[in-house]
């Protein structure tokens, strides 16, 4: 069974900023999520932050990161949260900031 893959905006701009050879590595990993939502590693507490329910898979020699979040408890849908360098964990600070955003009533 294939899983609904979908990005936030910001996610998918994400994805777009990156060259080739990094959406052709990026674009790799997420067809393996369609497959197999569970192949990333759960979040937790990265750095004071609360990333808790998130999780990350990664790319590009363990360079990039993918951040998503598993949408249904029977796992259909899953939501690309973001995309980015794991220099100084970058995307972890990005993803918060979206995350806060996407959770406001």
């Amino acid at each position: 069974m294939a899983y609904k893959i979908e990005f936030i905006p910001e996610a998918g701009k994400d994805f777009e900023a990156l060259d080739m050879s990094l959406k052709k590595d990026a674009g790799k990993k997420i067809d393996a999520l369609s497959i197999n939502p569970f192949l990333g590693k759960p979040l937790g507490n990265k750095l004071g932050i609360d990333l808790t329910g998130l999780y990350k898979l990664y790319f590009h020699k363990k360079r990039y990161r993918i951040v998503y979040r598993i949408m249904e408890e029977r796992v259909e849908v899953l939501e690309i949260i973001g995309i980015g360098k794991r220099d100084k964990e970058e995307i972890y600070r990005l993803v918060a900031k979206r995350v806060k955003r996407l959770l406001k009533p």
